[in-house]
């Protein structure tokens, strides 16, 4: 008995010494990978607190022996930066809001209701995220200009109204399938609608994954290149993403203005990750419970 005992010890000593060191190789593994991926972030930021000749004289030290925040002040001020901010939160405030609603409306007739050719409607749907952009790019930008929209934000904005994105449409409808219909039931019996179940009972529930999309939808509006590129020809309505390029295009040689510019650029969408993350995990964690 004391020879078992003994051998039993050994082997789950011997177990548990193995899962200690599998679990450093994993969070070592990760921390390798987590740096790799900041190091890009940290040389822009080093860079933009940088002086010209520290620059020329060492570009690869990360800590700047001397801070210049004055690059943001003069990368703000070289190009009209306030207006092409502004004209960005109004582009991405209204796609955001414009794609959370019409995708969760999608959604919600693609979870809730019965209907023929339902599933067959909600496959070609899906289907649609395999088509690129750019195979529509020319016949859309075609019609917008057989309308006159061309150098107006009609192009940018319409088409969120239009059912918000396939991904998006999914993502919302497999949230959701894990809500119990119960809940719709109860609500019907006393006097609910339709719209007002949708409004009043699945949109408050679906909070995650509202969020989710939601910051799917601002990374996605804030970093825009392509449709300002295309359908914006006057800068006073350029974007910050074309203003940025517009920024590289002139001050190419002023590499610490150029990092501090990129920074305006992406510091928004660091921040609204990290401010919802939270909600971002648990909206994606909960969404593949959804049934059929």
């Amino acid at each position: 008995m004391r020879g078992s005992d003994s051998s039993r010890i050994t082997t789950g000593t011997v177990v548990q010494t193995h899962g200690r060191a599998a679990r450093a190789t994993v969070y070592a593994t990760l921390v390798t990978g987590a740096a790799l991926c900041l190091l890009p972030l940290l040389w822009t930021i080093s860079t933009s607190l940088k002086s010209p000749e520290e620059i020329a004289r060492d570009p690869s030290r990360l800590i700047p022996r001397h801070f210049a925040p004055e690059n943001f002040a003069k990368a703000w001020t070289a190009l009209p930066f306030t207006a092409f901010v502004t004209n960005t939160i109004f582009v991405t405030a209204v796609n955001t809001v414009a794609t959370v609603l019409t995708a969760a409306l999608v959604a919600y007739g693609f979870a809730r209701f019965r209907f023929r050719g339902r599933n067959l409607l909600f496959y070609m749907m899906l289907g649609t995220m395999m088509l690129p952009s750019q195979v529509t790019m020319v016949p859309v930008f075609m019609i917008w200009r057989g309308m006159h929209a061309i150098d107006t934000y009609w192009p940018l904005i319409v088409p969120t109204f239009l059912g918000g994105g396939a991904f998006n449409i999914f993502l919302l409808r497999q949230f959701f399938l894990t809500i119990p219909r119960e809940i719709d039931e109860a609500a019907m019996l006393d006097g609910a609608s339709y719209f007002r179940i949708w409004w009043k009972v699945l949109l408050p529930l679906s909070a995650p994954a509202l969020a989710t999309v939601a910051i799917f939808s601002f990374i996605g509006n804030w970093d825009s290149f392509d449709g300002p590129l295309i359908y914006l020809n006057s800068s006073e309505k350029y974007t910050v993403a074309l203003g940025l390029r517009m920024f590289q295009d002139s001050y190419s040689n002023e590499t610490e203005q150029l990092m501090a510019a990129s920074l305006i650029h992406i510091l928004p969408m660091i921040l609204i990750f990290f401010l919802a993350q939270r909600y971002f995990l648990k909206g994606v964690a909960l969404t593949g419970m959804g049934g059929r």
